[in-house]
């Protein structure tokens, strides 16, 4: 892997633990604030949505299929125009909808409220849901971007929605609850317009923005019909087969509300902790490989993407490993630290301590099956890999049900670690067992399995002294 390669992912590994780390201290300042309470229940639902979209559209989803189509297309400007002009329309009618008619999504969120409490944060949901428009509005300028190999506007850029949503609590920290929640939404969509201001700054600055003037001022002179048709192909089953774990999240939170009050919260806490190596790891290796995946794959070089693909996967091997010992191993002073404080208590802690464990199953296949799942989109398998994240995510519905009643939030999120795995499987199966044994097959395994047994030990002994001083 050269140089630029490391120093694109590692740029993008920074951002992103800046924007992950204060994401954790908006989430401190919430425990603290409003503890697993009904209203922090609330607030989550409210958010559900958007976030979601934002998860499918910003990690994968939309670059995954608009890359490989721009990287082709020989009127980029009038193409990258059309689809954005398409898609900015569907998602303003989305929005508009919601708007007027929040209680019904609202009840969609979460069946198992009551319909006091729906009304009570169906305002909220239809507040939250604008932050889409801004989000795709980000995302599309980030492709941009991207195929520039310029990564750290966007890692960096989410963290002014939670700087955004950090300012709003502190300055109605003191208000009632459902103050907060209010000044937390609408904190949501001013992170929004903050984003979407970044990205237009760095689009103009690399130039960028003049693909997009030609593209307007040609958009009727030159057919990129079908370009549009190809796009729209690949779009499909690509926010499909990227929507697995997020699909997976989304089905916690709604089977949660049927559960104890505090399960939503509970199992957004210990995510948000399983989502920081998950992002700063996997997903910047995978997003900063992509272009270069994509551009090498489009000129038939295959020996260069699998070489990227090889390298990519050892660094990951041993930063996810190291997390994942970790994430099982320190829990509950992680969760301690993080959370317990405030209105969040120590009941409320173990039970957190016990959906991270469960989460943290699953952080590998998961992280693996993003970067696999990387080359079946740049080569256009979009389709596989759809089908893949179907199975998965069937496999993940069923667990659900069958984990929910005897072990809770936990059992919640034990099923998205079986769904995971099930992913990271039929995933490297789509891409050649032959080629993952070829990279397992190394002396890097012996290393890798050595580094996770003393770092394993250490861990252990660090626990102890911890434990043993909050227990005392």
């Amino acid at each position: 892997m050269s140089i630029m390669r490391l120093k694109s992912i590692f740029t993008n590994s920074f951002g992103i633990l800046f924007s992950r780390v204060t994401g954790l201290g908006r989430d401190v300042i919430m425990a603290s604030a409003l503890g697993a309470s009904i209203y922090t229940d609330m607030f989550f639902i409210a958010f559900k949505l958007p976030n979601l979209f934002r998860r499918i559209f910003a990690e994968g989803a939309f670059t995954q299929a608009f890359m490989p189509s721009f990287v082709a297309s020989k009127r980029k400007g009038v193409f990258a125009t059309a689809i954005f002009l398409r898609f900015m329309l569907f998602i303003f009618i989305m929005s508009l909808t919601v708007t007027l008619f929040p209680e019904i999504v609202t009840k969609l969120l979460a069946w198992g409220w009551s319909s006091e409490v729906i009304s009570k944060t169906a305002p909220l949901t239809a507040i939250n849901f604008w932050y889409l428009d801004f989000i795709f509005m980000v995302t599309f300028m980030a492709t941009l971007l991207q195929y520039r190999e310029h990564f750290a506007t966007t890692a960096m850029s989410t963290a002014l929605l939670n700087i955004s949503m950090i300012s709003a609590m502190l300055l109605y920290l003191h208000s009632e609850p459902k103050v907060i929640v209010y000044a937390l939404s609408f904190g949501v969509v001013m992170g929004g317009v903050l984003q979407v201001i970044t990205h237009l700054i760095a689009l103009r600055h690399f130039k960028m923005d003049r693909i997009l003037i030609g593209g307007w001022k040609y958009r009727k002179k030159k057919d990129v019909k079908e370009e549009e048709k190809k796009f729209t192909k690949l779009f499909l089953p690509s926010v499909w087969g990227n929507s697995a774990p997020q699909i997976s999240s989304f089905l916690d939170t709604f089977l949660a509300s049927f559960l104890v009050t505090g399960s939503v919260s509970y199992l957004f806490y210990a995510n948000r902790v399983f989502q920081l190596p998950l992002g700063i790891i996997a997903i910047a290796t995978a997003t900063a490989l992509f272009p270069s995946i994509s551009k090498a794959l489009n000129r038939g070089d295959e020996k260069e993407a699998y070489s990227n693909l090889s390298r990519a996967f050892w660094l990951l091997a041993f930063l996810l490993g190291a997390s994942v010992l970790g994430g099982i191993i320190l829990a509950e002073p992680i969760v301690w630290l993080l959370f317990e404080r405030g209105a969040f208590t120590e009941s409320e802690t173990v039970k957190t301590i016990q959906v991270l464990i469960m989460y943290m199953i699953g952080l590998m296949p998961y992280g693996f099956a993003k970067l696999f799942s990387m080359f079946l989109y740049a080569s256009h398998r979009h389709g596989k890999a759809a089908k893949i994240a179907t199975i998965a995510l069937v496999v993940n519905i069923i667990a659900s049900f069958l984990l929910m009643k005897p072990l809770g939030a936990m059992g919640l999120a034990l099923a998205g670690s079986i769904g995971g795995w099930t992913l990271f499987i039929l995933t490297i199966r789509e891409v050649g067992f032959n080629r993952f044994f070829g990279i397992i097959k190394s002396i890097k395994s012996l290393y890798f399995l050595g580094s996770m047994i003393v770092l394993g030990v250490v861990f252990i002994y660090i626990n102890e002294i911890i434990v043993g001083v909050l227990r005392s």
